[in-house]
């Protein structure tokens, strides 16, 4: 009897085995990729601490489109520009689905801007782009409110009187005010409480999805969700700052005026209104209030971050610093705010900014996509639902549109006789129909931060420039800045 027993287990694991290899070489023609292991998948080719770094990996083994098996989950990852533009711009209606993001699925549960698919998410989207447009963006109006922030923040930086400090905080809360302005129709006191609290919310909600148990849980939400872990964390912080929207949404409700909206609240608001009596509107609170929370998070944190790693390299290649100074009192001066338009006036500058975003990849594997059908790409069949993994890093780092694309260089972005050159693979902000909505607002904010910054100050290091380390914190869903102390000495 007890060997009849073992027989009958080692039997049920072996179909087990077999119905999960048979499901994973179910329909379609997949591009080649490592073999998984039942239930493990491809956990034994990833270093959930440095994603990317393993698809680099993998893409250098299995060429730019690959399989991959996170846990039990099959995804295609796209790596370099040639394989991503194919799929994101050529083929953009069939690759703008949003794919599964089991650490935010709990959150989002397939609603908001990012996450949603399908007509809401096309709806949702093409009122917010129309939205930010009547709020300034890409305006002189934005323009203005973002100078003066920059002025503000001037003040708070000559206060550090060249003594060393963590420039997180004060960049965190300068970007955040922008991104306030149009959401909430205000900008906050750097030390107001409740802002606070906000932006520490915030940089902790991208430090724990970069994260190895944030990796783990997307590989394996069936099991993590009942386990704890930093997984937990994400989720809580992610509804503190959903809480935080809705009380901010209650003080625009109680003070709307239809016919004067102030800010992207009231726009949507006023839109609930209109469609108050269609029962399937995607208007509604929750997508107000998830929509709002997409803005937040993403025009907070990653213009701040880049600053961030923009003004270490400056430390770390004083010669780029000295070249920009000079370029900035050129074209600019000392006794005006540089503005939008001296952009296309300063070449070297501009392909410095371009640098570090591309170096840095503030974002190297953008949130996951999936075929809206069944899709034939590069001879491979695709089913509907697939998720598609875009590597991005890899195009901002692809050899062939960057020489020594390990080497921050702002020459990449300029021409033999010194002009801006623009460059295909340049794509931190994605691209296709998913690309970042904001993408203008964040070019002119980094623009006119960066130089304006500059225009003012040298940046020191105690360190010596060769000793200085870029390295981020965390690389996986986003690279976190390592952190570091900044002196600024006035000019």
């Amino acid at each position: 009897m007890e060997l009849e027993w073992v027989l009958s287990i080692l039997l049920g694991i072996c179909l087990v085995l077999i119905s999960t290899w048979k499901w994973m070489y179910r329909e379609g023609r997949f591009p080649p990729g490592p073999m998984p292991l039942p239930f493990f998948g491809n956990l034994l080719q990833l270093n959930p601490k440095d994603l990317p770094k393993s698809f680099i990996a993998l893409k250098d083994k299995y060429g730019p489109i690959f399989t991959l098996y996170l846990g039990p989950r099959r995804v295609v990852v796209l790596c370099g520009h040639e394989a991503l533009k194919e799929a994101l711009v050529d083929h953009a209606d069939q690759f703008c689905g949003r794919g599964e993001v089991a650490i935010l699925d709990q959150t989002f549960k397939g609603s908001g801007m990012s996450f949603s698919n399908g007509k809401s998410w096309k709806k949702l989207r093409h009122f917010t782009l129309v939205t930010l447009k009547n709020l300034g963006m890409g305006k002189g109006s934005i323009e203005e409110r973002i100078q003066e922030e920059v002025q503000y923040l001037l003040e708070k930086l000559k206060k550090t009187q060249s003594l060393p400090f963590d420039p997180t905080f004060l960049l965190s809360c300068t970007t955040s005010n922008i991104v306030c302005s149009i959401v909430f129709g205000r900008c906050f006191e750097y030390e107001d409480k409740a802002f606070l609290s906000m932006l520490d919310r915030v940089n902790k909600t991208f430090y724990e999805m970069s994260t190895p148990w944030a990796q783990l849980y997307d590989m394996y939400s069936g099991i993590m969700q009942y386990l704890p872990g930093g997984h937990k964390r994400i989720y809580n912080l992610l509804e503190e700052l959903n809480t935080f929207i809705a009380e901010r949404i209650k003080v625009n409700q109680d003070t709307l005026d239809p016919k004067n909206p102030r800010d992207f609240i009231d726009y949507f608001l006023i839109e609930m209104e209109k469609e108050k009596g269609n029962s399937s509107t995607d208007f509604t609170m929750s997508n107000l209030i998830l929509v709002t929370l997409n803005l937040f998070i993403g025009g907070t944190e990653t213009v701040s971050s880049t600053l961030r790693y923009g003004f270490l390299l400056m430390m770390k290649y004083p010669e780029v610093e000295e070249k920009v100074h000079q370029e900035i009192d050129r074209v600019v001066g000392r006794n005006r705010v540089p503005a939008v338009k001296d952009r296309m006036n300063m070449p070297y500058t501009n392909a410095v900014i371009h640098e570090i975003q591309r170096l840095v990849d503030i974002l190297p594997v953008a949130l996951p996509r999936k075929v809206t059908e069944d899709t034939e790409f590069r001879g491979y069949l695709l089913p509907k639902d697939t998720n598609i993994i875009t590597f991005l890093g890899s195009a901002l780092h692809d050899p062939k549109y960057f020489n020594d694309p390990e080497i921050f260089n702002p020459q990449h972005f300029l021409d033999e006789e010194g002009h801006f050159k623009k460059n295909d693979a340049f794509v931190p902000f994605s691209s296709g129909k998913r690309v970042c909505v904001a993408e203008s607002m964040a070019r002119m904010e980094l623009f006119l931060y960066f130089t304006t910054i500059l225009q003012n100050f040298f940046v020191k290091s105690s360190l010596d420039p060769k000793d200085i380390d870029i390295s981020p914190q965390l690389s996986g869903f986003s690279k976190i800045p390592p952190v570091y102390q900044l002196c600024l000495v006035p000019r």
